[in-house]
């Protein structure tokens, strides 16, 4: 079975308040999975990448023949597909740390740019992941 993940990173300020939103669909667009969390104070580039992280996370058990992931981060889809270099040292690690989870999937995994209208249910968990951290404090 063919999945398909969407993943955002939310931060308010760079760095700031911040949080992740993850989708997973099947093909014919039923959710297996969609959730946001509060990651605390990060930068939005951290965000996306400890998206991604959680994502791998999550999908890794689930019956799937390949995955396709979906972001608007045009900086992090780009450092992983080798068409920009990393310069900040602290992405080096997230960078590394996701392509060795990539690296690692039993199924095969593309990682696509979308636009942010295309992304918006993770962009819109990622934000309530701030959300409901701000309201408990």
């Amino acid at each position: 079975m063919i999945l398909h993940a969407f993943t955002d990173g939310a931060s308010r300020g760079n760095p700031g308040e911040s949080g992740i939103g993850i989708v997973i669909r099947t093909e014919q667009g039923d959710n297996l999975l969609a959730e946001g969390a509060y990651i605390g104070k990060t930068t939005n580039n951290v965000a996306e990448y400890k998206a991604l992280l959680a994502l791998l996370d999550r999908v890794r058990e689930m019956p799937c023949s390949q995955l396709i992931v979906h972001s608007d981060s045009e900086l992090m889809v780009r450092q992983l597909t080798g068409k920009y270099k990393i310069k900040s040292p602290n992405l080096k690690e997230y960078h590394r740390r996701a392509t060795e989870k990539l690296a690692g999937m039993p199924f095969p995994v593309e990682i696509r740019h979308v636009l942010r209208e295309e992304n918006s249910e993770a962009d819109r968990l990622a934000n309530q992941g701030i959300d409901r951290r701000r309201n408990t404090d």
